[in-house]
């Protein structure tokens, strides 16, 4: 096999796990938030209340930070696969897949966030 067949094939397989694990993750933070606002039917319900809005606020934020994460984790998985041993490239990789790391972070914090808005608010 061609040295460049093996990299394609690593890249591929990088892609895959990355894509696998932010869908992992997505669903285990998508699981944790509340999805009141759906009525049976699908369709979004009119927010009744500041607590709802700040519920599907939530749900929207998270949902948003863990698909940033996932591709900031892809894309860093990728330049770090292609990087081929260039010091400068591997540390922009590992950079990048430092800040997927945060995204996910700051996603799985999102609940709690939440929670001291709604404290500060008053609801």
């Amino acid at each position: 096999m061609t040295p460049r067949a093996r990299t394609g094939r690593r890249v591929l397989l990088t892609v895959v796990f990355a894509l696998f694990i932010g869908t992992i993750i997505g669903l285990y933070l998508s699981d944790m938030a509340d999805a009141s606002a759906v009525k049976k039917a699908g369709v979004l319900a009119a927010p009744s209340s500041l607590h709802q809005v700040i519920n599907n606020l939530r749900n929207l934020i998270v949902g948003l930070l863990v698909v940033l994460a996932t591709l900031f984790l892809t894309v860093g998985g990728v330049r770090y696969i292609l990087a081929g041993g260039d010091p400068g490239e591997v540390e922009a990789a590992k950079k990048t897949l430092r800040y997927a790391a945060l995204g996910y972070g700051i996603a799985a914090l999102a609940p709690l966030l939440v929670s001291i808005l709604k404290g500060i608010v008053g609801t």
